[in-house]
């Protein structure tokens, strides 16, 4: 923070503080005001005159009332306008105490609208000047009288300004924050629909086929001891559904993940032993990836394969759309114990949670490996580039899970 917002930051805190300064300073220059003659014989002259006793009571209330310019701006313009008018018809006017009133007016143009602003404005230069000329000592068009009618016009319009401006940086700052909550309720939304869809479609890809096993399942149960071919035939039906229902299952996630992706692979993934395949599309596209793997020949269940899959394909995704053209990324599958331990590095320079609108890739991942409880891990790496781990258990509570395929 520089010197300046602290400064901005403290009179804000405090700004009776800064009134009351404010206050002194005027009262400073009206009563230094007060000892100059515009009419010397050399011009401007100081110390050929001296204020009277009644002049200086009028500065010293008029500044006291700028001290509370801010909680009633209306009331301390109508004060120091008034003292004001009192010193131009019973003094020697020089202007001194229309200061405090010119502070007022400035006060309440940038505080109310601009209707109030224009007609307390106008009111106020008619009074003011229209006193100095037909009731002052002094010729109507002296110096002093026009110099009040100056002095209210511009802190008029300098007030009603400062309020435009503020109103525009206000306005702003609003559709800023509006933007950003649109922005984090369409994420919201988004992920909403997408588990909403996922669910609908996994219903309706998998439930006539598990109705078919079903039934062909009571059939082979029921003519199983009579009719050994019936039985197996209908057994053959229950094949062919469950890998039916297998196939479309891991088509439907992988096409509803991947929709509307054009720079990754969309065609469904079984699992690992496409990782050559998918590792190849990517380096077809200019990136360069290195693959290191000690899981050959390791038994994964169809969720866990599918969902170590798709966490290497959106984290290299992810390399390619926000790390750069000369990015270089690792892939590392690792089996440890009864889990797999999936990490994809980049050396690149991007963050695909603050370039993708929020990060819906990783949040896509941390659901999929949500789903089949394991853990993700992302974040910058140190000294650049962007680190994905997923630990993924490949046996259950009750023991090692078998591949249904």
């Amino acid at each position: 923070m520089t010197p300046l917002d602290r400064l901005r930051a403290r009179t804000k805190a405090h700004p009776m503080a800064l009134d009351a300064t404010l206050a002194s300073a005027v009262l400073a220059a009206m009563v230094a005001g007060s000892f100059v003659d515009p009419h010397g014989a050399n011009g401007i002259t100081w110390g050929l005159r001296t204020p009277d006793t009644l002049s200086l009571v009028l500065m010293a209330f008029a500044a006291a009332a700028l001290v509370f310019r801010r909680r009633a701006p209306l009331a301390v313009l109508a004060v120091t306008g008034g003292l004001s008018l009192v010193e131009a018809v019973t003094g020697d006017p020089r202007a001194p105490v229309a200061m405090a009133a010119v502070i007022a007016l400035y006060t309440v143009a940038s505080t109310t609208d601009r209707p109030t602003t224009w007609r307390v404005g106008l009111l106020t230069m008619t009074v003011l000047t229209g006193a100095a000329m037909l009731c002052g000592p002094l010729p109507w068009y002296a110096q002093e009288n026009l110099g009040i009618f100056a002095w209210t016009g511009m802190a008029a319009a300098g007030g009603d300004a400062v309020r435009s401006r503020r109103a525009v940086v206000e306005a702003i700052r609003e559709r800023a924050e509006r933007a950003e909550r649109t922005r984090e309720e369409e994420a919201r939304r988004r992920v909403a629909e997408e588990r909403l869809r996922i669910a609908r479609d996994l219903h309706d890809v998998v439930a006539h086929h598990i109705a078919l096993v079903n039934v062909q399942a009571g059939v082979a149960a029921h003519v199983m001891d009579r009719r050994p071919d019936q039985a197996k035939e209908a057994l053959a039906h229950v094949r062919d559904a469950s890998r039916s229902a297998l196939n479309e299952l891991r088509a439907t996630v992988g096409l509803l993940r991947q929709s509307g992706d054009p720079e990754a692979p969309t065609e469904p993934a079984p699992g690992l032993d496409r990782l050559d395949e998918l590792v190849g599309t990517f380096r077809a596209a200019g990136l360069h990836v290195e693959v290191a793997r000690t899981d050959e020949g390791a038994r994964l269940p169809a969720a866990v394969d599918l969902a170590a899959y798709r966490v290497i394909q959106e984290a290299l995704t992810n390399v390619q759309k926000h790390g750069g053209q000369r990015a270089r990324a690792e892939v590392s599958v690792v089996r440890v114990g009864p889990s797999i331990e999936i990490s994809v590095l980049d050396d690149g320079d991007g963050d695909p949670a603050a370039s993708d609108g929020g990060g819906h890739g990783l949040l896509g991942m941390r659901e999929r490996v949500t789903a089949v409880r394991g853990t993700l891990t992302t974040g910058p790496r140190y000294g650049g580039g962007f680190r994905v781990h997923a630990i993924l258990p490949v046996r259950n509570r009750t023991g090692p899970q078998e591949d249904p395929a």
